[in-house]
Formats: C-alpha cells, sequence, structure tokens
C-alpha cells in the first residue's frame, strides 16, 4: 500500500510538472523584444521559421553576429542562404554575408551548446540572443548555461508547426512530442543539479622546487 501510494505521488507531481511546462511554454510567445546583446545564436530544427527570426533580429542590429548551430553537415552555405533570403533583399544579403556563421557539428540539444560555447569564448561575447521553437526553449537554456555559465542568455522562443502548446493534448502526434521534450527537461535538470553537489576538482599540487644539493647531484 505505502509502494502504491509513493507511485501515485510520484506519477501525480510528474503530471503537475508537465502541465506547468506546457503552460511556460504557452505564455512564452510572442516573446518580447530582446535587448540588444553581442551575438545570436539559432538551434536548426524541423522547421526554418527559428532561423528566420534569427536572421530578422541580426538585420535588426540586436546582435554583432549570429551563430546558425546544427547546419546538416551535406547543406551549403549557398543553400542556407537562398533558403533564408528568398527575395533578394540587399540588407539581408548584406547581413548574411558579413555576419551569419554556420556550425555543422552539433546532432543534437547537447552538441548545440558544445558547439556554441566555443564560438562565443572566441569572440569575446558576454550576452547572447537564444533562438529555438518554444518547446525546446527550456531544455536549450539548461544546456547552454551549463557550457557556458558566466554567459548572459536571453530566450527569444518561437512558435512551431511541430507543437501548439495551447492545444498541445489535442493531438496525440503533438502529445507525445512534448511529453517526450518535458522528460529530457527533466533529465537535464537532474543531471546539472547532481553535477553542482559535486566538490569542484581539487587542483593538482606545485611540484616542490629543487634544492641545491638536488641540483648538484644532478650535475
Amino acid at each position: 500500500m505505502r509502494l502504491f501510494l509513493i507511485i501515485l505521488i510520484l506519477l501525480a507531481s510528474w503530471g503537475a510538472g508537465l502541465l506547468a511546462f506546457a503552460n511556460r511554454v504557452a505564455n512564452s510567445t510572442p516573446p518580447p523584444d530582446p535587448p540588444q546583446a553581442d551575438a545570436i545564436v539559432a538551434l536548426t530544427g524541423a522547421s526554418i521559421i527559428r532561423l528566420e527570426a534569427a536572421e530578422a533580429l541580426l538585420e535588426e542590429g540586436l546582435g554583432q553576429r549570429l551563430l546558425i548551430s546544427g547546419v546538416n553537415r551535406e547543406t551549403t552555405r549557398k543553400q542556407v542562404r537562398a533558403t533564408l533570403i528568398a527575395d533578394n533583399r540587399a540588407a539581408a544579403d548584406r547581413a548574411f554575408d558579413c555576419c551569419v556563421d554556420l556550425g555543422f557539428e552539433a546532432e543534437n540539444t547537447l552538441g548545440n551548446a558544445r558547439e556554441t560555447a566555443p564560438w562565443v569564448a572566441r569572440h569575446h561575447y558576454h550576452t547572447l540572443i537564444v533562438v529555438t521553437a518554444d518547446y525546446h526553449m527550456p531544455r536549450a537554456l539548461l544546456e547552454l548555461k551549463a557550457a557556458m555559465p558566466s554567459v548572459i542568455l536571453y530566450p527569444f522562443p518561437v512558435a512551431t508547426e511541430a507543437v501548439d502548446a495551447r492545444r498541445w493534448w489535442a493531438s496525440p502526434d503533438q502529445a507525445r512530442r512534448l511529453v517526450l521534450e518535458y522528460s529530457k527537461y527533466l533529465v537535464i535538470l537532474t543531471r546539472n543539479q547532481l553535477l553542482s553537489l559535486s566538490p569542484p576538482p581539487q587542483p593538482t599540487p606545485a611540484a616542490p622546487p629543487a634544492t641545491a644539493n638536488a641540483v648538484g647531484s644532478a650535475s
């Protein structure tokens, strides 16, 4: 009986957390205008909407450069440009040519963080606008913050066709996607909390300086 109650409490907590997660996602869009930042990163996915949103932020001058992380390795820069700038706008052309970097290494959200961190460090950026799908944003922020704890992140979530966070329960596919995303979020959140409890690595003590006798005997 006690085990049954424990399981029931855990399930109820998980369900309440799922509803809170869905409500957080639903209320995150449309996002307010982000503040000026050093740079912008867009995490690729099934929809191009997030890339278009990031390109628009770059054109508005809200970041110095844009990193598109997780580009398919078989996709060329020319193809990305043609997809994003279909109407040949001069301002968009200039922004893409001068200030857009493509990352081809990331295959998942952890990979996005590992690809973004050295790019941010290389350019000495301290603030970053993060553009990704609304339902993906909570987990993306966890991974990026773990990889770049000193960088200030400004989320810019975009609503996509993949999940309607206000009616996710009405579609089995969308419900499955949101439940999976929430479960991944919990895993990453738990991992980060456990890592924060572990003691930091101790520095290796420096070797004592050589004594005069030791130097003399070596010679």
